[in-house]
């Protein structure tokens, strides 16, 4: 799609203004004519039938990245990532799936936005783990709902609120609020006035050595393989509602789901049931039937 990114290149950020302006030129795509266009990408490799599937979505990037400009980077380069992520959801966009591309393309958005931030920011100040990622996303705008808006620490009460919902401990909480109100620091600064010595002498590599992190890594795409084999076993109602309750940053209620699906509640539930105990079939047989490969 090198032809297709030239065209989404975004000005410099005094600019961006005219960009958003002229991103309202093109129209969200009724849902039949989406579909046509997404066939004839996947079938002929259409590229101006990707190209429309794509611009008509630029309203929905910016209004994603537009929900980050609380991180201090730049809004016309995280709109850029965001149309990557555009990108890369209509290459992988299955038609037959029943879904509107926008509802798949959001989470692809989002997910090229948020590495541009993570990878933005300092590695003292962010962790790596998920939780850690989670915390890193939801802190601020948790602290706003709760208008925990005074610099410094958290009080406990709060600290405690936020741990409770996000699913984290109070310690996390602590730590991650103060990496995000304190500023970087070089370094190469020097330890004392006389400047003799820098921080960066007294730091430790404590990382994995490589054989172990190639190990872990290879680990991990073993394990979304089978994750992934494990969804395409579901039909497509069972498939929507466990993503929809498990696989989500956010998951959807219930409520939500028997209100969509003309369901009751109870009926969610035991689909919701009925598909993890599937997926965990699935997954256990597939790495027991690995296993043998491996030793060999």
């Amino acid at each position: 799609m090198s032809a297709i990114a030239s065209t989404l290149s975004l000005a410099p950020e005094g600019n961006l203004t005219r960009y958003l302006q002229d991103i309202r030129k093109y129209p969200m795509l009724p849902a039949e004519e989406e579909y046509l266009l997404a066939k004839r990408y996947r079938d002929n490799d259409d590229l101006a039938a990707a190209e429309r599937m794509i611009t008509s979505h630029l309203r929905l990037v910016a209004k994603i990245a537009m929900g980050y400009r609380g991180y201090g980077l730049p809004l016309g380069e995280m709109i850029s990532e965001g149309n990557i992520g555009m990108m890369q959801a209509v290459r992988r966009f299955d038609p037959d799936r029943g879904f509107r591309l926008a509802t798949y393309a959001m989470w692809w958005i989002r997910a090229a936005i948020q590495e541009y931030i993570l990878h933005s920011w300092s590695l003292v100040k962010m962790g790596t783990t998920a939780a850690q990622k989670k915390l890193f996303f939801n802190l601020r705008k948790l602290k706003g709902q709760m208008q925990a808006i005074e610099e410094g620490d958290l009080p406990a009460e709060i600290v405690g609120k936020i741990a409770a919902k996000l699913d984290v401990s109070e310690d996390e909480v602590v730590n991650m609020n103060r990496r995000l109100s304190s500023p970087d620091h070089s370094l190469n600064a020097p330890l004392r006035a006389e400047g003799e010595g820098e921080w960066q002498d007294w730091l430790v590599d404590d990382r994995e050595d490589q054989e172990t992190e190639l190990g872990e890594r290879e680990e991990l795409g073993r394990r979304r393989g089978f994750l992934t084999s494990a969804l395409d076993s579901l039909n497509e109602r069972e498939r929507a509602i466990l993503t929809h309750r498990r696989l989500s940053e956010e998951p959807a209620t219930l409520d939500d789901l028997s209100r969509q699906y003309g369901i009751s509640r109870e009926r969610v539930r035991q689909i919701e049931v009925r598909a993890f105990e599937k997926l965990q079939k699935s997954v256990q047989t597939a790495a027991a039937a690995a296993e043998p490969r491996r030793a060999m």
